[in-house]
């Protein structure tokens, strides 16, 4: 087996920017990402820990060295590209400052124990991973809001509360977290579970059916019903569709496999929308949103394609926020599926029903 290897270099002493060196390696007895780290350190010296539990991006993924080659493979191909876990951070190829990291618990001083500061050690990589850090780099960080849940149940009231108090007067806390699911290789849901049981108790976190992600219109559309067994009248092998998936509906990815068009595969069609305290914050939503909107309007997306009423409400609705908050629009057509689906089964009359409702008309039919 041969891997073709893009590792991440710079070194802050005498390099300006960052750049990758091409690897091609003949895979002989390495077992897992650590192997192939020391196998090219061989040939090639460069920054990195040689130790299992050491923290890395792979095709933009968070892993441990200790990943196995099979995993590598089966999840990433052959053709992997390997980075530090900050690039913003880094100093020496792999290796970064990690200032800001403990700065950050710095809140938390007074309740912790020694084993607790151990603990935060080990969740370096859930700080890293949150896409929060590049909306707003002050992200008190996801480490410090699992290690405040444990604390939280394992305390008395009176420090509860404390503890609340202390993340409430952060500005850039909670409200800001955005999930880590697509994020963190082999990630474990029960973290998720710990911050929104804290946005919870901090009253910040709220179920989407009960958000308002139409800011500025009161108008509502009505996209029908998806039908189970439409015959596709009318492919799109001409059209770029950059589709942001929330259902995880198998029958959505039916109807797009046979539509013959290029779905494009973007890193960031995986980020979260934190559409759950879009109440309290939703800066942090439009961010997120018009990310996915440029990202997939510069690699010559047709439309960006979702499958939930509330997700086509966030990047279509909110377009002027956009704007406000990232300085640009975006004049990129959002579709819903359904709409989607009576394009391509014939019903132009029905999708035109709502098509011309949209902030920006799609002109397909």
């Amino acid at each position: 087996m041969k891997l073709e290897i893009s590792l991440f270099k710079f070194d802050s002493n005498s390099d300006y920017l960052p750049f990758y060196t091409k690897h091609f390696l003949k895979i002989k007895d390495e077992k897992n990402l650590l192997d192939i780290l020391n196998t090219i350190n061989k040939n090639a010296n460069f920054g990195y820990v040689n130790c299992e539990e050491f923290d890395l991006v792979v095709n933009g993924v968070y892993v441990k060295a200790s990943i196995t080659l099979t995993e590598l493979v089966e999840n990433f191909g052959k053709d992997l590209t390997i980075e530090p876990i900050s690039i913003r951070r880094a100093y020496n190829d792999l290796l970064i400052d990690e200032k800001d990291f403990n700065e950050k618990i710095s809140i938390l001083d007074e309740f912790l124990s020694d084993e607790l500061r151990k603990k935060y050690q080990e969740l370096k990589h859930y700080y890293y991973a949150s896409n929060t850090l590049n909306f707003n780099t002050d992200y008190i960080g996801d480490a410090v809001l699992i290690i405040a849940q444990d604390l939280i149940e394992n305390s008395n009231t009176k420090t509860k509360n404390k503890i609340l108090i202390a993340l409430s007067e952060v500005e850039i806390s909670a409200q800001y977290h955005t999930s880590l699911k697509n994020r963190i290789y082999n990630f474990d849901s029960s973290v998720e579970e710990k911050i929104e049981k804290l946005q919870t108790t901090l009253r910040y976190y709220e179920e989407t059916e009960k958000q308002n992600y139409r800011v500025n219109t009161t108008l509502k559309l009505d996209f029908g019903e998806f039908l189970d067994n439409c015959e596709v009248k009318h492919d799109f092998k001409d059209f770029n569709i950059a589709y942001y998936s929330s259902s995880n509906e198998s029958k959505y990815e039916t109807l797009v496999n046979k539509l013959d068009a290029k779905m494009l595969k973007l890193d960031s069609l995986k980020l979260d929308l934190a559409k759950n305290t879009f109440n309290v914050n939703p800066d942090i939503t439009y961010f997120v949103a018009y990310t996915i909107l440029l990202d997939a309007f510069d690699n010559n997306a047709d439309f960006l394609l979702v499958d939930t009423i509330e997700d086509f409400y966030i990047f279509d609705y909110n377009r002027k926020q956009f704007e406000k908050i990232c300085g640009r629009d975006v004049l990129l057509p959002v579709i819903h599926i359904n709409e989607l689906q009576q394009l391509a089964g014939g019903e132009h009359k029905t999708a035109n029903k709502t098509l011309i409702k949209h902030q920006i008309n799609p002109e397909i039919i």
